[in-house]
C-alpha cells in the first residue's frame, strides 16, 4: 500500500494489506468547514470533465462503490455525484440475484450495467457481492468463489480495454461508527425504511467480512482497476477523499478532451460560416 498523492489511499498491489492498519476515523487534520470547501472545488472541476467526457465519447467511467452497511454509499452518491448531470451519470444498485440472473454466470447482470462511452456509472454494491456475502453466508462452495478473483480481474480488464477508466472505493467504516449510524436511524422517522434486523444481524460476521474484503482488496487490485481505501466515519471526509479521487483520475485527459472539443467546435462553426456566406 501507498498513500496516494491525495487523501485517498490507493493500493498498489506490492503487498498484502490488513484492515486493522487503516484507521476509519483519519481526518488528515481538516476539520468539516476546510473539508466541505476542498470538495465544493472538487466537484466545480467534476461537472467539468463529465461535460467535456460526454463531448469526446471516447471513454466511460465507472465507480465502484463498497462498504459495509451505514459506510455511507448512498451519501457519497448524493454528495459527490449528485450534482452532476443525470443524462450521463447512472447509477445502479444491486440488490439479491433474481431468479434470472442466478440462471446464469455472476457476471452476466453486471456486463449490461456498465457505462457506455462518454458516461459515468456508479455501482452501489456490485460483482464484488459474489466473493463477499456469498463467501461468508456459505452461498457457493470455496472453489467456485475462490475462482471469481481471476474472473473479476479478467472482465475489468476487458472493461480497462475497451476505454473504460474504473474506480474501486472500499468505504471503511469501524464497527463502533457502525453502532452509532443504525441506533440514530431509529430516532429519524425519515430514515425508517432503511430499518432492517438483519443490518444488526449481520454485525455477528464482523471478522468474516472484514477476511473477505481483506482478499478481495489483495486479489483484485490492479494498475487499470486500483482500489481505494476511503476512511469513512466522518461523512464529510469521506466525501472529499472519493471527490478528489475521482477528480485526479480524470484530471489528466482534460487536456485532450479539451482539443478534440475545441477542434469539433472549429469544423462546426466553420460550417455554419459557410452556409451564412451562401444565403447572402
Amino acid at each position: 500500500m501507498k498513500k496516494h498523492k491525495g487523501y485517498a489511499h490507493r493500493l498498489d498491489g506490492k503487498r498484502q494489506i490488513k484492515l486493522a492498519d487503516f484507521d476509519p476515523a483519519e481526518h488528515a487534520g481538516l476539520d468539516r468547514e476546510e473539508a466541505e470547501e476542498k470538495t465544493a472545488l472538487f466537484i466545480q472541476d467534476l461537472i467539468e470533465l463529465q461535460e467535456l467526457l460526454y463531448a469526446v465519447r471516447s471513454h466511460s467511467v465507472l465507480i465502484i462503490l463498497q462498504g459495509r452497511d451505514t459506510s455511507g454509499k448512498d451519501g457519497t452518491i448524493r454528495h459527490v455525484v449528485g450534482p452532476l448531470d443525470s443524462q450521463s451519470c447512472t447509477v445502479t444498485s444491486f440488490k439479491v440475484p433474481t431468479e434470472e440472473e442466478l440462471a446464469h454466470d455472476f457476471l452476466w447482470r453486471i456486463h449490461n450495467s456498465t457505462p457506455r462511452a462518454g458516461d459515468i456509472k456508479i455501482f452501489n454494491r456490485s460483482h464484488y457481492e459474489d466473493v463477499l456475502v456469498v463467501r461468508v453466508h456459505d452461498l457457493a462452495p470455496e472453489e467456485v468463489w475462490r475462482r471469481r478473483y481471476e474472473q473479476i480481474n479478467a472482465f475489468e480488464q476487458l472493461l480497462a480495454d475497451s476505454a473504460t477508466i474504473i474506480l474501486k472505493f472500499y468505504l471503511n467504516i469501524s464497527k463502533e461508527e457502525q453502532k452509532k449510524r443504525l441506533l440514530k436511524r431509529e430516532e429519524d422517522p425519515i430514515k425508517s425504511w432503511k430499518l432492517s434486523v438483519n443490518d444488526w444481524m449481520e454485525r455477528k460476521y464482523w471478522n468474516d467480512y472484514t477476511a473477505a474484503y481483506q482478499d478481495a482488496l489483495n486479489h483484485c487490485n490492479t494498475k487499470h482497476a486500483p482500489w481505494f481505501i476511503v476512511p469513512a466515519d466522518k461523512k464529510w471526509f469521506r466525501n472529499l477523499v472519493v471527490a478528489e479521487t475521482l477528480r485526479n483520475a480524470l484530471m489528466p485527459f482534460r487536456k485532450s478532451w479539451l482539443e478534440q472539443v475545441e477542434e469539433v467546435g472549429r469544423l462546426k462553426k466553420k460550417a455554419i460560416d459557410e452556409y451564412r456566406h451562401s444565403q447572402v
